[in-house]
């Protein structure tokens, strides 16, 4: 009884250790490697206490194996945009200018209903009201209202509101995000006049943002 006890206390401390290093990403939003090896991390633990001839040890060390491939795992998607996008996958659009992509929702084996339910537990009864939709790669949604069904502001009264499309992501951490480019309407050439604009360059830009009307954000990286 007492052993038992103690292995569970030393093993709940070894796991809440071990979330730490992990960091809150892996607490709040769970990416599917993410998900695998926390539920591996779980069965890690639960052994030991179920099984008192397995020794605790065994039980500590291949959690912290899971920790130390967690990490690295998250610095090789971090340098590496294609390993990431081959393990977490894409953002889909499910609605692009309050059009159901439906060949989109066949490949995710999304059905209308449960579109539908999603976006009404998001305050959105109405497709028309739905400008752009996007399923995360943690299975969220992310949702951009028409002009006409957002919340008025005390700064938008009495003025109408263009709609402005997707606000994108075209520059991440020195990369540029093609698909972001296409979904702006933005060319090459546009871009690159705006870097000149800015005097940067792509390789110096943390994060660029964007929309259809022309609309920017430029972040340079921090100089270390």
């Amino acid at each position: 009884m007492v052993v038992t006890l103690i292995r569970t206390v030393i093993l709940f401390l070894t796991v809440i250790l071990s979330l730490r290093l992990m960091g809150k990403r892996q607490i709040g939003e769970l990416q599917p490697e993410e998900l695998v090896i926390t539920i591996l991390i779980s069965e890690c633990a639960a052994a030991p206490i179920q099984d008192l001839s397995r020794p605790t040890i065994s039980g500590i060390i291949a959690i912290f194996t899971l920790v130390i491939l967690e990490i690295l795992l998250s610095y090789v998607t971090l340098k590496w945009p294609a390993f990431r996008k081959a393990i977490d996958g894409s953002p889909a659009i499910v609605i692009r200018d309050g059009k159901l992509q439906q060949s989109t929702m066949a490949k995710l084996r999304l059905s209308v209903e449960d579109l539908t339910n999603s976006l009404r537990q998001k305050g959105y009864f109405k497709l028309e009201d739905i400008s752009y939709c996007l399923v995360e790669t943690d299975g969220k949604l992310s949702v951009l209202p028409t002009a006409k069904a957002t919340t008025a502001t005390a700064q938008m009264v009495n003025q109408v509101t263009p709609d402005t499309g997707l606000p994108c992501v075209i520059i991440g951490d020195g990369r540029v995000h093609p698909m972001s480019m296409e979904l702006c309407d933005m060319s090459e050439r546009e871009l690159h006049s705006i870097l000149k604009k800015e005097k940067t360059s792509v390789k110096d830009v943390f994060i660029m943002t964007a929309d259809r009307s022309g609309n920017y954000t430029v972040i340079r990286k921090e100089r270390t």
